[in-house]
């Protein structure tokens, strides 16, 4: 269709000169819809990419964690300015950390002081190197485990002193789910997400499943340190420079446990189904009115070394307007080994696009050339 030529060379870009091996774009835009691809599902037998395959979509479970954050708070349960020590009593009082201070809020929009999940040893080190990823690819993690991880090293901040993007704040928050509920975070998900929104092809991954329904692609990573780098040393300024070198070939990660990721993104999908609910999260259909606010105030990530141009909700985020010359544009999305899966949108639900790469995020750049093919905007121009 000759309307989404230049979103279909961004894809065709994407494989030819980002290295990424299949992508696909999902666009509703009223009642007009589209599906384009490049590249390949498989490396070895060529088969292309197609509509209706199941990825993992990262870090976009945060948002399904806020929204049944923000239901139970429609319900009276809690509230989201609630301390953690108020449901999860003593968790948070260790290496500095302070549980009486820190509230849901904090967890939810990233300010909530803790250190960068990623960058602790006892991730790094399982998964920093090709050799460790394989050896380490079926480890699962505990929530007690991961309670632990989130707080093994001290504070960046402050509560609410700035944005530092931490998984560990939503594993804390997946906690309080089930304590306030008594139930499990998948089960409150399908409850109060999945089933209400029709999402027939979403699920929270099973703590034991290291497999996609089918359809799916392949997955493939280059997301390793090189050989003899110390993960130790990794900081989120020096990471880039650590990584293994160009030229590599990819590592088949397609099986893996992806519970590290629980409460902080561990949602497999479509993208049919994640336009249905982003479109939901944007205009408030899920959520009460009061709500739905609380999920779209925002604050900058300026100064913090996650997407640029941008502002962060809970559990989402909207393009910085001075960046897009006055335009709204709103958006969710998440990384993991082998997965790369983002949805931009307009607020009032009508025109929406959903991405998908069978490999990790290599560059903010892909995600702004889809914006700018799509809609028109040059994010930072």
């Amino acid at each position: 269709m000759a309307a989404y030529e230049k979103l279909q060379q961004v894809l065709d870009r994407a494989v030819a000169e980002v290295g990424v091996p299949g992508i696909v774009a999902d666009v509703k835009d009223g009642d007009r819809t589209w599906f384009g691809t490049a590249g390949v599902a498989d490396l070895e037998t060529g088969s292309p990419r197609r509509p209706g395959e199941h990825f993992h979509t990262g870090s976009s479970g945060k948002t399904f964690t806020a929204a049944v954050l923000l239901a139970l708070e429609a319900e009276g349960r809690l509230s989201i300015d609630d301390t953690v020590n108020a449901h999860l009593p003593g968790v948070l009082d260790v290496n500095g950390y302070d549980g009486d201070k820190i509230t849901i809020r904090h967890l939810l929009s990233n300010t909530s002081g803790l250190f960068p999940t990623g960058l602790a040893p006892e991730v790094s080190y399982r998964y920093a190197t090709r050799s460790g990823f394989v050896q380490h690819r079926f480890d699962t993690f505990s929530t007690e485990e991961l309670l632990r991880v989130a707080v093994s090293q001290p504070p960046v901040g402050a509560p609410g002193e700035r944005f530092e993007y931490a998984n560990g704040g939503f594993y804390i928050a997946g906690a309080i789910i089930e304590k306030v509920t008594g139930n499990s975070y998948a089960d409150e998900v399908e409850l109060r997400v999945t089933r209400p929104l029709g999402l027939t092809h979403t699920r929270v991954r099973p703590t034991a499943d290291t497999g996609y329904p089918t359809p799916h692609p392949r997955g493939y990573s280059h997301l390793f340190l090189k050989d003899g780098a110390d993960p130790a040393a990794l900081t989120p300024e020096n990471w880039q420079s650590l990584m293994e070198e160009p030229g590599l070939p990819p590592l088949d990660v397609t099986e893996l446990n992806s519970s590290l990721g629980y409460a902080a993104g561990n949602v497999v999908s479509t993208t049919g189904d994640m336009i249905r609910f982003f479109t939901a999260m944007t205009t408030g259909s899920l959520l009460p009115p009061a709500q739905h606010r609380q999920m779209w105030t925002t604050v900058s990530t300026e100064g913090s070394y996650w997407m640029p141009h941008t502002r962060y909700g809970l559990g989402l985020f909207e393009f910085d307007e001075q960046a897009t010359g006055g335009r709204t544009l709103c958006g969710v999305g998440g990384s993991l080994w082998g997965s790369w899966f983002f949805a931009v949108g307009t607020p009032d639900g009508r025109h929406t696009v959903a991405v998908h790469t069978n490999t990790e995020w290599k560059t903010w750049d892909l995600m702004f050339k889809v914006v700018e093919a799509e809609f028109g905007v040059s994010i930072g121009a």
